[in-house]
């Protein structure tokens, strides 16, 4: 489904470097199959962003090649590329990137405009499928974080794409909504959808089928999740009630010792 082959991505450096070149990645190569869910994991500056804005066709590539879906998006023109990312890709941001002046379903409608023509039953049904029919006509500012998040997620998926890329996507969420947005998405996972997932907790990286670790614009490491679907999440679940439990302040490390927030 997502194959980059020698992909290298590279960004001036500051004008005293004289030409030198940041490489956000560096002669890249992945093969994501048609229904997997991969975890992608690094520090700061690792390509994470730069990764799933090139999957996503919001950027091209220095060299190298990426295909979608059969298709090499590295070589085609501008409007192909919308085209592809209108048609196969939906995106799921921790900031929302919801127009704050639209209701929920006209949010829903506008990604159905730009792909071919608005079906406000057709919104309003991917509002229910999220347990958000009844806030179809309240502006952004009059959700909570995590009925934003769900409303993301109803708007990636209105033009039924085969690859949804979900940057952070309970980054700015609290543990209840947090594990409403993962059964969504483990729910699309279950539906044949391939999901590359940004995050920076070890614990949500274990719901996908594998984990990618990210140093420098290369692949530092790679995990492979053997569990079934159901005792995945289920390990997931007792992590959050461990979580909502432990003292304010501490936080528990992926070997299960606490440490202190302000560490993080």
């Amino acid at each position: 489904m997502i194959k980059l082959k020698n992909v290298s991505r590279g960004y001036p450096a500051r004008a005293e470097a004289k030409g030198g070149v940041i490489r956000a990645l560096d002669n890249f190569s992945l093969n994501v199959d048609s229904g997997e869910w991969i975890a992608i994991m690094g520090p700061s500056g690792s390509g994470k962003s730069t990764l799933v804005n090139l999957i996503g066709c919001l950027d091209r590539p220095t060299s190298g090649e990426i295909w979608l879906d059969g298709e090499d998006v590295a070589s085609i023109s501008p409007g192909e590329l919308n085209r592809v990312r209108a048609e196969k890709i939906g995106f799921v941001f921790q900031q929302f990137h919801l127009i704050p002046y639209l209701t929920a379903l006209e949010n829903i409608m506008l990604a159905q405009y730009f792909h071919s023509m608005t079906d406000e039953q057709e919104a309003l049904e991917a509002l229910e499928r999220v347990g958000l029919k009844e806030r179809a006509h309240h502006v952004p500012s009059q959700l909570s974080g995590g009925e934003q998040q769900r409303v993301c997620i109803a708007r990636a998926l209105i033009n039924d794409p085969k690859i949804v890329l979900a940057d952070e996507p309970t980054g700015n969420l609290d543990a209840m909504n947090e594990e409403i947005v993962l059964r969504l998405l483990r729910e699309l996972h279950q539906q044949g959808r391939t999901i590359v997932m940004v995050t920076h907790d070890p614990v949500v990286a274990r719901l996908a089928d594998r984990r990618i670790e990210l140093h420098h614009g290369k692949i530092a490491a790679q995990e492979v999740f053997t569990m079934a679907d159901e005792e995945q999440f289920e390990e997931v679940r007792r992590t959050w009630r461990d979580r909502r439990s432990r003292p304010h302040g501490s936080a528990r490390s992926a070997t299960g010792k606490y440490r202190s927030r302000k560490n993080d």
